[in-house]
């Protein structure tokens, strides 16, 4: 009697995980193909996850609120991801990453013999936030790279413009000659916009939103101010170019006063201590032989 209740359980656990597995092939199977030939490529940490997000967004997100996926579609623009996913895949990406981080956690608890559901909370609450913090860094490094390569596309501009060309013809040579990255692809961004039959106060407006920076909005402002001024465009270029360059040096006057307050921390807590112990272990020694401790 007992083995045929052990078969009966094992026939009927082999037919509930071929039941799981027909249902998660249909469903996977449910899930339409992606064209991704206009969009970036995947980076290599995604790739093997990315069936599980396009499934979680398939399947999971018909509920999600519309103003949700508005923030999240705000935060891809501004780092310059929404050519990566869109907002219901990043929003799949926090749900996929926040079970990874919670059976992680779930594995190593039950390795250590100590499972606690609060971990185990708090473990798929900064899974699900994650991603965000990656944005936050990618935003990060946006925001320095164009800070840092802003003074050169602005000299580039105001040599053009003083030899002679138009502020598009400026842009055309800056993207040219400028060093690759964000601001780059933005100036052509700019100019696809100039071709498309866009204004160009609307064209550097649309790129301001974009970037939603100071710098920016400065340069932007100066040269639609310029235009409809009718003042000189190349001395509006000029000062914009030596202002941010000042401002750069600027900053690195307060990061260089800044280094010795931030080396109060490592000083106190790792250099200090193995100071005090090579100093005051052969004073211990001695005292110890001495019998005076």
């Amino acid at each position: 009697m007992t083995l045929f209740v052990i078969f009966v359980m094992c026939l009927g656990l082999v037919l509930l995980l071929g039941i799981l597995g027909y249902s998660l092939t249909r469903l996977t199977r449910a899930v339409p193909s992606e064209n991704r030939e206009y969009l970036d490529p995947l980076p290599k940490y995604l790739r093997s996850l990315w069936p599980v997000v396009k499934f979680a967004e398939h399947h999971f997100l018909g509920i999600v609120p519309a103003a949700v996926l508005s923030r999240a579609q705000e935060q891809l623009r501004l780092t310059g991801m929404s050519f990566l996913m869109s907002a219901p895949q990043f929003i799949a990406l926090s749900l996929v990453s926040a079970v990874l981080f919670v059976a992680l956690l779930l594995l190593m608890m039950l390795g250590l013999d100590a499972v606690s559901p609060m971990v185990l909370l708090a473990g798929g609450l900064g899974g699900f936030f994650y991603p965000r913090l990656w944005l936050r860094d990618v935003r990060k490094r946006i925001t320095a790279q164009v800070i840092k390569q802003l003074p050169i596309f602005l000299d580039f501009l105001t040599l053009s413009v003083e030899a002679g060309l138009n502020i598009n013809g400026a842009m055309t040579h800056a993207v040219e000659k400028g060093p690759e990255g964000t601001l780059r692809r933005e100036f052509e961004h700019v100019l696809r916009d100039l071709k498309s039959g866009l204004g160009r106060a609307d064209a550097l407006r649309r790129m301001d939103d974009r970037l939603r920076m100071k710098e920016i909005t400065n340069f932007a402002g100066a040269v639609i101010q310029a235009e409809r001024m009718g003042s000189g465009l190349a001395a509006t270029l000029r000062f914009q170019s030596e202002q941010r360059r000042t401002e750069r040096f600027q900053r690195a006057e307060k990061q260089a006063m800044e280094a010795p307050v931030k080396l109060i921390f490592p000083l106190v807590v790792f250099i200090f201590p193995v100071t005090f112990i090579v100093l005051g272990f052969p004073i211990v020694m001695k005292f110890m032989q001495e019998g005076l401790l």
